[in-house]
């Protein structure tokens, strides 16, 4: 049986509640972003060069779903 050491653990990334357990990494967040489309398949064609600059965004981990439902809210005048 293999062990770990205390320094392998360290290296693995930080855990951050804000994209929940299942969207850590950008190739998560990717395929959260692509499930969402397919359960909402309005945001496909609601996706301007705003939408694109903040997918980008939310996959690189600089902002939040929820930050990218409220821009685009906002975008449309529903805010």
């Amino acid at each position: 049986m293999q062990s770990f050491s205390p320094q392998a653990r360290t290296t693995a990334m930080p855990y951050d509640p804000r994209f929940g357990a299942y969207a850590q990494t950008p190739q998560q967040r990717e395929r959260v972003f692509r499930q969402m489309l397919v359960v909402f398949p309005r945001l496909r064609t609601k996706v301007a060069t705003c939408g694109r600059q903040l997918h980008a965004r939310y996959v690189a981990g600089e902002i939040t779903w929820a930050d990218v439902r409220s821009a685009l809210d906002e975008a449309e005048g529903r805010a």
